[in-house]
């Protein structure tokens, strides 16, 4: 019998590229007719209450100055050979406070601009909608997606978006890690009473009225053009129980509810029965019209994910969460953590695409993962890059488990890595915390150049794209 050898290589087609969001890297907080955000009043992300005005010490109003470099940065990507790369469109930049009749030219055109560099350089655009960055006047005059309002200004906002760029953007993401609603709704649903103090009802019925907005721009993008795929994105998190108890098999079933029921009803078009349960033991009742549940039927092309860390659960209510991720969990006692706390688990992402996909029957797509890492800047040979074989080792071992995802059976369409330029961290809003592929010269105390160097991870990520993930080792 002839011996059967998997290939090494991608399926053809497959999308290599990076992702970020404006809030992160464009800075120009008030340049281009740009309203507030809510992240340029949040400068310890999600650390601290957010401030009444932005202030100085808030490294998103520059971030990485993107906005006026764009050009430098697309052709950086470009060398590394990307084929997709996946940012957002700022909200307050085409409507400064949210809720205005007609959009703001300025905005439209910056990334009419940004999107012809990238098509010049054969790569194609991924667009996050809307990315943790509610515009400000949404969130403290309507109390962000708590209000059923917010569906219609949403509505406005996308409807812009695909008359103007829909002719060359294909992939569109509605909401940004939708799941993190329920542990972070300030950054998340824009939702601006304190978490303390918001109601499990306006959570949930915040929660709704995002996934009826979902639905109905998912249902806009196929009208107006058929071509144009939508996705959700949630955050991947596997759980495993803590010990083999069943009591702790349970708690994890019903943690991963908390995730899963975001993709169940963006890919199946209604609300599980484990939801309503949970509803109704909290004595939430949501206000749901006809409509609302027509609209929820209008499901997404492909499910897309964040993945970074594994967690895990147990039944015992004395053992205390980790650190560093916004989405609780227990630590593995199995894994190492990243200098951040949050746990590596290259295995977990196998886990979770062919769970997703069994469960869904949908393209995934991995639209961020990579490694948050304080760099040291050396020269070699005359030039200042980053010896980065941590952030190598990182990625090579989960690109290894997503090629033995895809030998499972499951339809990966891309993977596009989070921060493959050094940006401010969302959580913690630190330039110290970095991910990219190409450092920045800038620091937690705002200082630096903003010069781009290429860190080793840059070839090696070429080389990746290159051979289409055939150079990856594999320990064979």
């Amino acid at each position: 019998m002839a011996e059967h050898t998997e290939s090494k290589s991608f399926p053809e087609g497959f999308l290599w590229g990076g992702a970020t969001a404006a809030n992160q890297l464009e800075g120009a907080y008030n340049e281009g007719g740009k309203g507030l955000s809510i992240q340029d009043v949040m400068p310890r992300g999600i650390m601290t209450r957010p401030t009444e005005e932005p202030t100085e010490d808030n490294l998103k109003l520059v971030g990485i100055d993107h906005y006026h470099r764009y050009k430098e940065d697309v052709a950086l990507f470009a060398e590394m050979g990307f084929k997709v790369y996946r940012f957002s469109i700022a909200w307050s930049r085409i409507f400064p406070n949210g809720d205005e009749e007609e959009p703001n030219e300025e905005g439209l055109q910056f990334y009419d601009n940004l999107i012809n560099e990238l098509l010049a350089h054969d790569i194609q655009p991924m667009v996050t909608i809307s990315h943790y960055e509610t515009p400000l006047h949404l969130s403290r005059k309507y109390d962000g997606w708590a209000s059923r309002e917010l569906i219609g200004f949403y509505e406005r906002y996308a409807k812009v978006l695909f008359e103007r760029f829909g002719d060359r953007v294909k992939y569109w993401l509605t909401f940004n890690e939708i799941n993190a609603v329920l542990h972070e709704p300030l950054m998340s649903g824009g939702i601006w009473t304190p978490k303390d103090q918001l109601s499990k009802k306006d959570l949930y019925q915040a929660i709704h009225h995002e996934l009826v907005a979902s639905a109905r721009v998912t249902r806009m993008a196929h009208e107006m053009n058929p071509e144009m795929m939508v996705g959700c994105m949630v955050i991947a998190v596997p759980i495993y129980p803590l010990t083999p108890s069943p009591a702790d098999n349970v708690a994890v079933m019903e943690a991963q509810w908390n995730n899963l029921a975001f993709g169940d009803v963006h890919t199946r078009g209604r609300y599980p029965g484990y939801f309503l349960r949970k509803l109704r033991e909290e004595g939430v009742e949501l206000d749901i019209t006809e409509q609302d549940m027509d609209d929820l039927l209008n499901t997404v092309d492909f499910v897309s994910f964040s993945y970074y860390m594994s967690v895990c659960e147990s039944a015992d209510p004395s053992i205390e969460a980790g650190q560093g991720n916004i989405m609780g969990g227990v630590p593995n006692p199995t894994l190492e953590s990243s200098e951040w706390g949050w746990q590596v688990d290259p295995e977990g992402l196998r886990i979770v695409l062919n769970q997703y996909w069994e469960r869904w029957g949908k393209p995934l797509f991995i639209v961020e993962n990579g490694l948050g890492a304080v760099d040291q800047v050396v020269e070699v040979e005359g030039v200042p890059t980053v010896e980065d074989d941590y952030r190598i080792d990182y990625m090579n071992d989960h690109l290894v488990q997503a090629r033995e995802a895809i030998r499972d059976g499951v339809d990966l369409l891309g993977y596009t890595s989070w921060g493959p330029i050094d940006l401010v961290s969302a959580s913690t809003a630190q330039l110290s915390k970095r991910y990219g592929f190409i450092y920045v010269d800038r620091n937690d105390d705002g200082e630096g150049t903003l010069d781009r160097y290429k860190k080793k991870s840059f070839n090696w990520y070429k080389g990746i794209i290159e051979s289409n993930g055939a150079t990856l080792d594999d320990g064979e």
